[in-house]
């Protein structure tokens, strides 16, 4: 087993990475300049993920995980529309550029979202059907995603950042959305908790050491 602080390394490399790389972008990225936005030396970057395929591999593997750790959300909780499609800002802006320069990590993210948005819909007569409706809903939560500067400009806030645009999308998406969408009950329960001002994001540690 690594010692702590050896664990510690990798995991601020990674997030370093994760920032560069959605700065930078996959090709212009360097390992020169992930080290120095960690802290450390390239050859230490180097000794723990190789190359910067490697790396890459280390941040999909991270981004994956985490959105699949943390959209395990019930449909009635207020956290719902936030989770699907938004996050910290970390993950979110390197998963925001995967999905521009193609990424293992967009597509494998995309296809979960599909997969627990499609269970959270009501099976609505006169509505398409639920798979349809899923793959479509995702696309335009990733498609903000990727959007998130000029949508972010338009609004005068940080959309990657829940804290700041959580409850207005929320607001908005619900404003948009036909309430047949969701199970009986769901629909009213989510606008009552932002009529209540009740957060709307999903509250997790920060913290990724692994």
């Amino acid at each position: 087993m690594r010692p702590i602080e050896d664990l510690t390394a990798r995991a601020r490399i990674r997030d370093a990475a994760m920032a560069e790389f959605a700065e930078r972008g996959i090709r212009s990225a360097t390992i020169r300049g992930i080290a120095g936005r960690a802290g450390v030396s390239p050859a230490l970057v180097q000794h723990h993920f190789g190359t910067k395929d490697g790396l890459r591999a280390a941040c999909d593997t991270r981004a994956v995980e985490y959105f699949g750790a943390g959209l395990e959300v019930a449909p009635d909780s207020p956290g719902f529309f936030d989770a699907v499609g938004v996050s910290i800002r970390p993950v979110t802006r390197y998963l925001a550029r995967s999905l521009v320069d193609g990424s293992a990590a967009a597509e494998s993210v995309f296809v979960r979202l599909v997969e627990l948005t499609e269970t959270h819909l009501a099976d609505t007569p006169g509505l398409t059907d639920r798979r349809t409706r899923a793959v479509v809903w995702v696309g335009m939560r990733m498609g903000a995603l990727v959007l998130h500067e000029q949508i972010g400009r338009l609004l005068a806030t940080e959309t990657t950042d829940p804290a700041q645009a959580g409850t207005q999308m929320a607001r908005a998406t619900l404003d948009i959305i036909s309430p047949g969408l969701l199970p009986d009950g769901v629909f009213d329960g989510l606008r009552r908790a932002l009529d209540a001002d009740a957060p709307v994001s999903v509250s997790r540690e920060q913290g990724n050491q692994q």
